[in-house]
């Protein structure tokens, strides 16, 4: 039973680790091109307009594993009508926040480019870029949603050929339209827009020959469905968004250190960094379905396990990352680094060896948060979820920076990771006792 079980978590687990890192690449392919095209303006206006899109990413997971845990808790108690209202409801979150999205595009990308601190030698760059991405926020939304519930209905090999197929396109474009057709940064972005169309269409037969067992019902909008996918959702949305809120924050803190030469070294390590979190993310939205449906057959010994399984994976991928990284820095960043500015390249590798040993503490983390939300617990989830993503590492950013100054920066990231570890392994010991795990 134990090694069907095995098999089962491995499965899922290593089609969304290699689905995620696929997906990540495209932040690495547009950081290469944009360095080797544009130079450290073009890398500054990158890193300043990427939050926005972690945002967006992270709205749909917040949708995507909100809506997928719920209903995959549903199906295994065989509530099938309600899963299937669970679905709808998400679906009408989906199209609310795609609005709002393209709204704030619309009418609202330039105030936001000043706000995020871009000078007049980065402005059309940063506009540009940001604008494009609020404009395809349906298409991100709806890619994230699909191949969540797609991999809580059994299929994680089709979102994985999903995502891979969409990231690939994504990395083919960004040469084809920055180099060829010389589009430079719109060109970057709009690469970027198309890789989450070109995955929806992989999906698409899958969902038009009703293979899949999710379904529209008939419903008005559900006040309750809707807290129940948001709250099991907000884990996943402030893991991935808080990439941009971090991103955010060191940028305002590295223009003031290290002007824009700092900030481009800074997207350098931020881009491998996202690279990072998406394997984290991938080894935790492969566990969620499993754990959701044994937590929904009421079968704590398998969930027990799995989360066992989960942290020895965790475990074995903190040290290969943290070894790669720590040793590789200098020819990592030189990939980066086209115009050879010696500047940037110092910064970045030292920048590398402190701000990634925050991996260990990062994966048990985001592991955690994904087990609580999966065995409906989302409050402790969004407290460690919450404490990692913006009420740590906000103020302890300003405070390092101020005291160590660009060394206080990079160490920011793994103070934080470290205190919310152990705060979320105190949550975990106390919520879970009854579990002896």
């Amino acid at each position: 039973m134990k090694k069907e079980l095995f098999a089962e978590f491995s499965k899922y687990v290593s089609l969304n680790i290699l689905a995620m890192i696929a997906y990540s690449c495209y932040t690495l392919a547009d950081t290469f091109f944009v360095s080797a095209d544009l130079g450290a303006d073009g890398l500054a206006a990158l890193n300043l307009a990427f939050p926005a899109l972690c945002i967006i990413n992270g709205t749909g997971l917040l949708l995507g594993m909100g809506g997928g845990t719920r209903y995959a808790i549903a199906k295994s108690r065989s509530e099938h009508e309600h899963a299937d209202k669970i679905f709808t409801n998400a679906i009408y979150l989906v199209v609310l926040f795609s609005v709002t999205f393209v709204l704030v595009g619309v009418f609202l990308s330039k105030p936001i480019v000043r706000l995020l601190g871009a000078d007049e030698t980065i402005f059309d760059m940063t506009n540009t870029y940001l604008q494009t991405m609020l404009f395809f926020a349906p298409a991100f939304l709806l890619n994230y949603f699909l191949q969540c519930f797609v991999r809580n209905d059994g299929r994680p090999s089709l979102s994985m050929a999903a995502m891979i197929t969409g990231s690939l396109s994504n990395v083919l474009l960004d040469w084809v339209f920055i180099f060829p057709l010389k589009m430079g940064i719109f060109g970057a972005i709009l690469a970027t827009g198309l890789a989450p169309i070109i995955s929806i269409f992989v999906i698409a037969p899958y969902l038009i020959m009703k293979k899949n067992s999710f379904a529209f019902a008939k419903c008005a909008p559900s006040g309750r469905s809707i807290v129940q996918v948001l709250s099991s959702g907000v884990p996943s949305f402030v893991t991935e968004a808080s990439s941009g809120v971090v991103m955010l924050v060191f940028n305002c803190i590295i223009l003031r250190l290290a002007g824009t030469v700092g900030v481009a070294a800074y997207g350098v390590v931020a881009a491998v960094s996202l690279v990072v979190i998406a394997i984290y993310n991938g080894l935790s939205q492969g566990v969620q379905p499993v754990l959701s449906r044994k937590y929904g057959e009421n079968n704590p010994s398998d969930v027990q396990s799995v989360f066992r399984y989960a942290l020895a994976a965790m475990a074995i991928i903190s040290v290969i990352l943290y070894a790669v990284l720590a040793l590789c820095a200098p020819s990592i960043v030189s990939v980066f680094n086209g115009a050879d500015n010696a500047v940037l390249q110092e910064i970045a590798v030292g920048g590398y060896r402190i701000y990634f040993a925050a991996c260990p503490f990062a994966g048990f983390t985001i592991v955690l948060a994904t087990y609580f939300t999966s065995t409906g617990k989302p409050l402790p989830a969004q407290i460690i979820s919450l404490l990692r993503g913006i009420i740590v590492i906000v103020p302890m950013a300003f405070l390092l920076s101020s005291l160590f100054k660009m060394t206080g920066v990079w160490l920011a990231f793994p103070a934080t990771e470290l205190l919310t570890a152990i705060i979320g392994l105190i949550l975990f010991l106390k919520v879970n006792a009854q579990y002896h795990y």
